[in-house]
């Protein structure tokens, strides 16, 4: 399968699981592919055929951009270089969930989590410890006995007891052994523990954004720059309800479709957008207002610029 027929049938799929997705961010470097939300539920989505040529940086990019955004990144894929990833099976790379289509469909459309996760030395489940303690108990069985059951030891049995995940192969023999199912699902959208201070951010906006970067941080924003977003910055402000994405360049062709992909991807994330460009042709590109440099190099205020973004945008209707 070609990665643009992968691209569609995933976009497909999400949608008839009742996800907005936003257009395809067909430009390149870039760490995701789509973002799509389903009431609370944002994603922002990698997709490709081949899943190793997911790599690290691309995956730090996608973790912080998670944060920011308060989205779960995930990739969608067909194979590794060597196997073809398996259906119910929730694999892990750099730190995000790494799906099928097929486990992506039971997940989104039919309500069914996995159950197994792929990790170093095979195929492994969550055990339900409360479940499990409370089984081996009704059964009269102590630690000792359900280990020589296994055919492990005391001390790892009290580790599953503990929350200690097990092989799919133990699962099996302990759901065979109690007659009910043990395993709990595995998570791929809980929120993840923070990265803002675990990852090493990108070295800092480009020469040509500080400029704007200047001005961001003057009104209050907390600026985050990225390497392969299609937008240059994310930024917050404690007092807003909404994030601002940014983008900066010479008015060209590329920067209108760039600031096209802005305004779709904050219409599924509920963020503005912004573009600067040193002579603007039009007042906004769909939801991006698009703004001259020298209009917000003296801001000060944060609600000087709010405005200016929101009137551009009203002037200039998509």
């Amino acid at each position: 399968m070609s990665r643009s027929a992968l691209v569609g049938n995933i976009t497909a799929m999400l949608e008839d699981a009742g996800f907005m997705v936003s257009d395809r961010c067909a430009i390149r470097p870039k760490s995701f592919d789509v973002a799509a939300r389903r009431g609370k539920d944002v994603l922002l989505v990698k997709i490709l055929g081949n899943i190793d040529a997911f790599d690290a940086a691309t995956g730090a990019e996608m973790r912080r951009l998670g944060t920011y955004l308060n989205a779960t990144p995930i990739v969608f894929g067909l194979r590794t270089r060597d196997e073809e990833l398996d259906s119910g099976v929730a694999y892990f790379r750099h730190g995000v969930p790494v799906l099928s289509p097929d486990t992506a469909m039971d997940l989104f459309v039919e309500g069914v989590p996995p159950l197994v996760y792929a990790a170093p030395g095979g195929l492994y489940v969550n055990i339900d410890s409360d479940v499990l303690r409370d089984a081996r108990e009704d059964r009269d069985w102590s630690l000792g006995q359900l280990a020589k059951e296994l055919g492990v030891s005391r001390r790892t049995v009290s580790k599953y007891e503990d929350g200690m995940d097990a092989s799919v192969e133990v699962a099996a023999v302990l759901e065979e052994l109690f007659e009910e199912p043990l395993t709990a699902p595995v998570s791929v959208l809980d929120e993840e523990e923070s990265v803002r201070d675990t990852e090493d951010p990108p070295d800092g906006p480009d020469p040509d954004d500080e400029g704007l970067v200047t001005v961001l941080t003057r009104v209050g924003y907390e600026v985050h720059p990225t390497d392969r977003a299609p937008f240059k910055t994310v930024s917050e402000n404690e007092g807003e309800q909404r994030q601002v994405l940014t983008g900066h360049s010479e008015f060209t062709k590329t920067a209108e479709k760039r600031a096209r992909i802005m305004a779709s991807v904050g219409r599924v994330t509920r963020t503005q957008s912004v573009y600067v460009v040193d002579k603007a042709h039009r007042k906004s590109i769909e939801t991006t207002a698009i703004v001259e440099r020298e209009e917000i190099k003296d801001l000060e205020d944060p609600d000087e610029f709010r405005n200016l973004i929101l009137d551009r945008v009203e002037e200039e209707p998509a």
